[in-house]
């Protein structure tokens, strides 16, 4: 069963980009999504848009080949985990 964050992201590229469900599955590759360079750039930016985060290039660079749609949402997912445990000391003291 596809995870939240896999939605979101499957919802951005078939809006976004007008991709098809089908194309659309955990185990695609960047590459496989048939988006040029500067179209993978603007959904990696929606995605990050999306999550309110910042990915650092060098736990995902959109150019590498072999990343799939599930490595990416684990990327999401671990970042979402550290921007919530950087918050938590914060609420803590509100």
């Amino acid at each position: 069963m596809p995870s939240p964050v896999f939605n979101t992201i499957a919802a951005i590229l078939q809006r976004d980009f007008k991709l098809s469900p089908e194309q659309v599955q955990p185990e695609t590759t960047l590459v496989d999504l048939g988006l040029d360079s500067l179209a993978l750039m603007e959904f990696v930016f929606a995605v990050e848009d999306a999550f309110r985060l910042r990915i650092p290039e060098d736990r995902l660079d959109p150019r590498e080949a072999g990343i799939t749609l599930e490595q990416l949402c684990s990327v999401v997912e671990e970042m979402m985990g550290q921007h919530a445990t950087a918050l938590a000391p914060l609420a803590a003291h509100a």
